[in-house]
C-alpha cells in the first residue's frame, strides 16, 4: 500500500479514535467477555457471542486505523502554497452557474469525506474536476442529474 493523503485534522481524528478504541473500548469488551465466561455454558450464551463479535470489530478497526496512519501522508492545508491552484486539502468556494447557488468544499482523503461537513473525497467527480484549477475557472461535473457547471470563486488553504 502506497502513501495515502490525509489532512492534518483527519489524522488527528483517526488518532483520537484509535486512542479511544485502545484505552476504553478494548478493555470494556475484554471485561464483558470475562463476565460472560463467568456465567458458565458458553454454547448458549448470547452475551458472550455479542462481546466476541464486538471484540472482533474493535480489533479489526484498530488494525485498519493503524495501517492507514502508518501509510498516511499528512498534509496541513495552512502550510500549502499552491499559488491559488486547487490542490488536495484546499477549500474551494464555487458558484453553480445554473442556479447561482454558492457552495464551499474542502478536498480531503477518502476516509475523512463527509458531505454534511462539506468535505469531498479526492476521488469524487467534483474534486477530480477541481484539481489544478484557479479562481475564475469554470468546471463541468457529471452529476446524477446531468452535467453541472461551477465557477471557482476562491481557493483557500485553511
Amino acid at each position: 500500500m502506497g502513501t495515502v493523503p490525509i489532512t492534518k485534522h483527519g489524522a488527528e481524528l483517526m488518532k483520537a479514535e484509535l486512542h479511544r478504541l485502545k484505552t476504553k473500548d478494548r478493555p470494556a469488551v475484554i471485561n464483558a467477555i470475562s463476565e460472560a465466561r463467568a456465567q458458565g455454558d458458553l454454547s448458549e450464551n448470547a452475551e458472550y457471542d455479542a462481546a466476541k463479535e464486538r471484540q472482533s470489530f474493535i480489533e479489526g478497526r484498530i488494525a485498519d486505523l493503524e495501517g492507514k496512519l502508518s501509510a498516511a501522508q499528512i498534509i496541513d492545508p495552512a502550510m500549502l502554497d499552491a499559488e491559488g491552484r486547487v490542490v488536495f486539502a484546499s477549500t474551494v468556494h464555487l458558484e453553480d452557474l445554473e442556479t447561482g447557488q454558492k457552495v464551499t468544499y474542502q478536498i480531503v482523503g477518502e476516509d475523512e469525506a463527509d458531505l454534511k461537513e462539506k468535505k469531498v473525497s479526492i476521488t469524487s467527480p467534483i474534486a477530480r474536476a477541481l484539481i489544478g484549477k484557479y479562481a475564475g475557472d469554470v468546471i463541468e461535473v457529471q452529476a446524477p442529474s446531468g452535467i453541472r457547471e461551477y465557477e471557482v470563486l476562491e481557493v483557500l488553504y485553511i
